[in-house]
């Protein structure tokens, strides 16, 4: 290459490098810029005792790319005095196999036991559910357990199912017996974007924060995982509330905010402390001072749904048009009047909460 070519390219980066640092909001958030949604409120009896099923993918303290909040989530439902957990699919895979998903969910039902402050002392009862998607449920060491416990859980009453990972067993029990669509309250489920939207931690809060260059691009997990499940739970015209990464992004989990959970118990203790290497992750790689608690997001809106502010919107399971060659395959999208799919495409109504105003510390009493 001559001097002048290399000079040439070299002018070229800096000036790509330049123009990624300008506050331009899709490469500061990832988001392609959409029409606003438009929301609606949400009703709520607030003196109805709630019944619930989780499905979980629980991996803290496997590694240190892997989430907490499933285990957040847990712990601050088990504490809810007017929330009553009727099982635990523990569970479908996602963060890791279901086998370590499994053993996680056990080790925490065993400290959630070992507390005082529990309003319930029963031990929570957990089933091994999927260990990938259908047909091949049980591979990996997957179990029908969960799918046969949550199908009795729903035969003997109507429940909410809070969705912390892939929608594997409930879409298993559905396919099985459609008619207990109806027993299903509402799902609960932290999954979902809007067209265009790359999950970037990061954006516009850390010091050189931009979509490329700086910091881990997240996926939409629980949903690219099982896609067709996501399907079969739209078409069964259950109830759908989803809780999405901008949620979450709006709420952030700090060493402050694990140093007062451990202080609750052995439960809290057991959770903060494998909890640290998440946090550290968050710190090296995304630059921020906590981290963005997905699943948790789920509890806070069990415990409280004034929290947030909800869009009636249309979703579809289908490829995003937007990221032609970042999409990663089908992914579950949403929209209001523009940016609908072709009507050819398969869509159901859902509640999309993605604006909350939530104090971790009262998810935590």
């Amino acid at each position: 290459m001559t001097k002048w070519a290399l000079i040439a390219v070299s002018i070229i980066a800096l000036l790509a490098t330049g123009a990624l640092a300008l506050p331009v909001r899709l490469w500061r958030t990832g988001e392609v810029p959409l029409p606003e949604l438009v929301y609606s409120a949400i009703p709520h009896d607030a003196a109805k005792r709630v019944r619930v099923w989780i499905d979980a993918d629980a991996a803290c303290g496997t590694g240190k790319h892997r989430d907490p909040d499933d285990c957040l989530a847990l712990l601050s439902l088990a504490s809810a005095s007017d929330i009553d957990i009727v099982g635990i699919s523990s569970t479908v895979f996602g963060n890791a196999s279901v086998s370590e998903t499994d053993q996680v969910m056990r080790a925490l039902v065993q400290a959630l036991d070992a507390d005082t402050r529990r309003s319930n002392s029963a031990t929570l009862p957990v089933f091994k559910g999927c260990g990938a998607v259908a047909p091949r449920c049980l591979d990996e060491g997957g179990s029908p357990a969960a799918q046969a416990a949550l199908q009795r859980a729903l035969q003997s009453g109507t429940l909410d199912l809070v969705a912390l990972g892939p929608l594997t067993n409930l879409a298993a029990v559905l396919t099985q017996e459609p008619a207990l669509a109806i027993k299903v309250n509402r799902v609960i489920a932290i999954m979902g974007r809007r067209p265009g939207h790359r999950f970037h931690p990061s954006e516009n809060r850390a010091t050189g924060a931009m979509l490329f260059g700086h910091g881990p691009i997240f996926r939409d997990l629980n949903a690219m995982l099982d896609p067709q499940a996501v399907s079969v739970v739209l078409a069964s015209g259950v109830p759908v509330i989803l809780i999405p990464y901008t949620a979450a992004r709006q709420v952030l989990m700090t060493g402050s905010d694990l140093d007062r959970i451990a202080r609750l118990g052995p439960a809290g203790a057991w959770i903060a402390e494998r909890s640290r290497a998440w946090l550290d992750f968050w710190r090296s790689d995304a630059g921020l001072d906590g981290f963005y608690p997905f699943d948790l997001m789920a509890a806070a809106f069990v415990r409280s749904p004034a929290q947030f502010t909800c869009a009636r919107v249309t979703a579809w399971v289908g490829e995003d048009a937007l990221l032609p060659w970042f999409g990663g395959g089908p992914a579950l999208l949403v929209a209001q009047q523009a940016g609908l799919p072709p009507s050819t495409t398969a869509t159901a109504q859902a509640l999309y909460c993605d604006v909350v105003k939530v104090d971790v510390g009262t998810l935590f009493p």
